[in-house]
């Protein structure tokens, strides 16, 4: 059974790619992780590892990739969009999703990596024309609603999302209730599992630029 360390600085993004891979009889994390400190750890506790880990992480632990693979390792890299595949393939990734990837890129992925192959998505895939529930909710919501769920995905709370967006927590949580509310869910874990498993509405909320 290959086991898995799941790093990203993202609780939200993390919690629910956990939930979605423990669901899987075939697959065992063995760590999650959401600094470089407690990563590094992992990577030398757990040769042989299958390494998922947010592009952002790396660039505080340069040749992490490069250890994962002297410790036999494999690495999947979780890049966000407009970032170059070619970079972290060329410093030992085995596999690269952006974050607009479904929960069934992230399993083929894994699985196709498990195997010794590669895997790397390209840039322009992620919506589906087979996601109609997905591409229902990405037109139902509003911008701003769509700003918010792009801050709530990349780990913000509710304060830190209103600094960005210059209006009030309460605001914001107003917000939130609405989203809720037409995705169909009662929390931030479950709106995280929702997206990741529609493409279409997870290449929407990743291509949403926050000034």
């Amino acid at each position: 059974m290959p086991y898995l360390i799941l790093a990203d600085d993202s609780d939200i993004f993390r919690a629910g790619a956990a939930r979605l891979l423990m669901a899987e009889e075939d697959l065992r994390i063995v760590m999650q992780c959401k600094e470089t400190i407690r990563l590094n750890r992992a990577v030398d506790s757990y040769p042989n590892a299958i390494v998922v880990v947010a592009s952002k992480l790396l660039a505080n632990s340069p040749g992490l990739l490069a250890r994962i693979q002297l410790n036999n390792g494999r690495s999947i890299v979780v890049a966000e969009m407009g970032e170059d595949a070619k970079t972290f393939l060329d410093q030992g990734a085995h596999g690269l999703l952006y974050r607009s990837a479904s929960g069934a890129m992230l399993l083929d992925c894994i699985r196709q990596v498990c195997r010794g192959e590669h895997y790397v998505q390209a840039a322009d895939v992620g919506a589906s024309p087979s996601d109609p529930v997905g591409t229902r909710v990405r037109d139902g919501l509003t911008p701003k609603e769509l700003k918010v769920l792009s801050l709530i995905m990349q780990g913000c709370k509710n304060r830190e999302v209103g600094l960005k967006l210059k209006t009030s927590e309460q605001v914001i949580k107003n917000y939130l209730r609405g989203i809720f509310d037409k995705v169909g869910v009662s929390d931030r874990l479950e709106l995280a599992l929702f997206t990741i498993h529609h493409p279409t509405l997870a290449a929407a909320v990743a291509s949403v630029e926050v000034a």
